[in-house]
């Protein structure tokens, strides 16, 4: 199967590394959507993110799977490639590895061919969409769903409105600062990621749940993580907007937390973004995933919202 040609090459640095010990969903995206513009350029399009660039590939989805973790000095590349083309979208493929060449990452980006002022979907170029036959990929059995259906999606039904009344927790709320905008005035991807780790805390509490304690042993420590996630974005904030991030359990069971967020403008209602995210628990220790206790699942079990969506 071709892998595709390496389009990426870097590391995790310490400040890249949350309190898990591992290098965060952020920075993790921060890296895939650099090595997102390494495969434009292979494709004919090296000024596709630069500022004054004609035509941009916008990112609208994001489906990722993290399948092992990096910790702080761990080198990282990418290998990237064409899934799909269409008229004026594309699906991308995005391998980001451990330097063995196991696969650390995957990223399956859906993007589209616009304008980059006014957002203006228009067709390929022709030495792109030749590129691209060249580059084409399979998707690899590492980085396919498993446990996030990926079926099309119709328009959202997220609003601050509806979070309300679902009872969906506020774990985020703010504006859209400077430096976290790309070269054309738009939040960058990876930010919904940040505000989203920056907020998880209030939806699970400081302390994770963990295994039954075994009697005269000290308990367990206990820390979290993604394992997947799908992204849809639906607007692309400003320098000077708001944002405010609600959140909420869609299913729960003793191994994983099926969650789902929904970044909204608390002036207007409108959705920015949504998510669904799967979580676990995992021993800081042994680094091992393990499954909560009975009396932790029934609590979580509690806080779900049946029908919960992207």
């Amino acid at each position: 199967m071709n892998e595709g040609d390496e389009i990426w090459a870097g590391g995790a640095n310490a400040w890249e590394c949350d309190e898990m010990g591992h290098l965060n969903v952020r920075f993790w995206m921060a890296k895939a959507l650099e090595a997102l513009a390494g495969l434009a350029a292979q494709l004919g399009m090296p000024q596709a993110f630069k500022a004054g660039a004609g035509s941009t590939l916008l990112v609208c989805e994001q489906h990722i799977r993290f399948l092992s973790e990096a910790r702080a000095g761990t080198w990282l590349w990418a290998t990237g490639g064409v899934v799909e083309i269409e008229p004026t979208q594309a699906r991308l493929l995005v391998v980001i590895r451990h330097l063995s060449g196991q696969p650390a990452a995957t990223f399956l980006f859906r993007v589209s061919h616009v304008t980059s002022e006014d957002l203006r979907p228009f067709p390929w170029p022709k030495r792109v969409t030749a590129a691209a036959v060249e580059r084409m990929v399979e998707v690899p059995a590492f980085a396919m769903a498993r446990g996030i259906d990926l079926k099309p999606q119709g328009t959202t039904a997220a609003s601050l409105e509806r979070a309300v009344a679902l009872g969906l927790d506020r774990i985020g709320l703010g504006t859209v600062q400077a430096v976290e905008l790309d070269v054309f005035g738009r939040m960058r991807g990876e930010m919904f990621a940040a505000r989203v780790s920056d907020g998880v805390a209030k939806l699970f509490g400081n302390d994770r749940p963990g295994p039954v304690s075994t009697p005269g042993e000290p308990p367990s420590r206990i820390g979290g993580a993604v394992m997947e996630y799908r992204i849809l974005h639906h607007d692309w904030p400003r320098a000077g907007d708001h944002v405010e991030v609600r959140s909420g359990l869609s299913e729960t069971t003793p191994r994983i937390r099926r969650v789902i967020h929904w970044m909204v403008d608390p002036i207007s209602g409108k959705p920015w973004v949504t998510a669904e995210a799967i979580a676990l628990s995992f021993d800081l220790d042994t680094r091992k995933v393990i499954d909560i206790n009975p009396q932790a699942h029934a609590a979580l079990s509690a806080q779900v919202i049946p029908g919960l969506a992207l």
